[in-house]
């Protein structure tokens, strides 16, 4: 199988480590153990003690089932059977496809977005359709486009909610348009929704899995909860085929996921609403800064994200990203994602979900290096 290099994960492979301002990072301020057990209030010595008398097997094939049920609880609609436990939100959405997509099947995706929603399907022979998102329309995906594209036996559809890079945040109406149109050609909707719940006011964020019977939703714990290191996803969907064959391929890629990863999630997922107000409350004080930042800066624009971790900023500076990011990160430390990593050039993506001094440091970096470059 040939496929294209990564091009955003393969830019923080070369360029993360040794960052002095990283302002790249996706997910919300990452938290330790120690700061995990304390936040959520409970006893780390005796759930280490309860789990170290476990022995190491390959543990809950399906998902351990406090796990599963902590998961539930970020849907209005799913339960347990619903749920298939991976690998991160990058090893459900590779498994979807993997489990789901023949060579000749329609694909429509969207673009910019996490490059997995085309590439993958695009390397097993998908006919793959782009619908390309604007800056003039808020980066929300042209209905009418879809319509076009969505001709009879199209096999999926797959939309980024929040989005990545943008933030832009499909709401409700909008979405039951999109399913609409699915509902009509029998297709399925993936949405990666690994930045649901992180949005900018107290609303609730709806699910395709709540909201249409073909809908499949990809999360993980990695940037809502900021627990990336425990390399946690899911697929959950009423789609009982789709559960079905989803757990058959998965013994042979898989099988199950870690036992320790999956304890420490469930006592995440207990008290998910203490680490959403943590992390809520860190996103939309950090975009604040970040947009009095954009409005201070001559050579920047963007439009403001509705929900997520990440921005999308253009400069007016004659210099291909690439370039930009990286003789930036040489002069002064600041740390960003190119915005040709998602085929949008002379534009970076930030991540504004770190540390507040590490984002202000990082802005206040950007704005030397403008100077520079003017």
């Amino acid at each position: 199988m040939k496929i294209k290099p990564f091009a955003v994960e393969e830019w923080m492979n070369a360029w993360e480590v040794g960052a002095k301002y990283n302002i790249a990072e996706t997910c919300v301020d990452s938290v330790s153990i120690d700061e995990l057990f304390e936040l959520l209030g409970e006893n780390k010595d005796a759930f280490l003690q309860e789990f170290c008398s476990r022995r190491l097997t390959y543990g809950d094939i399906e998902g351990a089932p406090a796990f599963k049920e902590g998961i539930c609880k970020l849907y209005k609609t799913i339960s347990p059977n619903d749920i298939v436990p991976t690998h991160g939100a990058t090893g459900a959405n590779h498994h979807v496809f993997y489990s789901l997509i023949e060579p000749g099947d329609r694909v429509i995706s969207i673009m910019p977005t996490y490059q997995q929603l085309y590439s993958i399907p695009e390397s097993y022979g998908a006919d793959l359709q782009i619908v390309n998102l604007s800056k003039d329309n808020g980066y929300l995906p042209d209905i009418e486009e879809i319509k076009k594209l969505a001709v009879p036996g199209t096999k999926m559809i797959c939309i980024n909610n929040p989005n990545n890079p943008t933030g832009a945040l499909i709401d409700r109406a909008y979405m039951e348009q999109i399913i609409s149109i699915a509902r009509q050609v029998d297709a399925y909707i993936l949405c990666d929704e690994v930045y649901r719940h992180l949005t900018q006011t107290d609303i609730w964020c709806d699910s395709i899995a709540d909201l249409y019977e073909k809908g499949i939703s990809v999360s993980s714990m990695s940037k809502v909860f900021s627990l990336a290191g425990l390399r946690l996803g899911w697929i959950a969907t009423h789609d009982k085929s789709v559960i079905k064959t989803c757990l058959s391929h998965r013994d042979y890629n898989l099988i199950s996921c870690g036992m320790f990863d999956e304890a420490v999630a469930s006592i995440a997922l207990k008290h998910s609403d203490k680490l959403l107000q943590r992390n809520r409350n860190i996103v939309r004080k950090n975009l604040c800064i970040l947009d009095k930042w954009v409005q201070s800066e001559s050579h920047v624009e963007y439009v403001k994200p509705h929900a997520g971790t990440t921005a999308l900023v253009y400069y007016d500076l004659p210099i291909d990203s690439y370039t930009f990011c990286e003789n930036m990160y040489r002069e002064t430390g600041a740390f960003v994602t190119p915005g040709d990593c998602f085929e949008e050039p002379f534009s970076m993506r930030i991540g504004y979900a770190c540390d507040t001094e590490v984002l202000i440091k990082g802005l206040d970096a950007i704005s030397e290096y403008l100077k520079m470059e003017k």
